[in-house]
């Protein structure tokens, strides 16, 4: 990931690329975050410096970050940190 600004294009390749390459990413943080503990389908719909927003079923979530993202780069670090706070089942 690079400095590269957070628009909608680069939340739309980075919400692609989640709900593609890392969907158990996408559903933990729908359980975690989202506590939400069962339903069929989970993908992030957008990005934005301030919280990310899940589709889950048929509900919206928006998932604040503990901060505002600066980049698509501190998007990634955040993203993985979310993931690694989440404790082992």
């Amino acid at each position: 990931m690079n400095s590269e600004p957070i628009t909608k294009e680069s939340s739309k390749r980075i919400c692609n690329h989640m709900n593609k390459d890392h969907q158990d990413a996408v559903n933990a943080y729908a359980e975690y975050y989202g506590n939400i503990k069962s339903f069929r389908s989970a993908r992030i719909i957008s990005l934005c410096p301030e919280s990310i927003q899940l589709k889950v079923d048929d509900k919206i979530l928006d998932i604040k970050f503990d901060h505002i993202l600066k980049d698509c780069s501190d998007a990634h670090k955040t993203l993985v940190k979310m993931i690694k706070a989440i404790p082992s089942k």
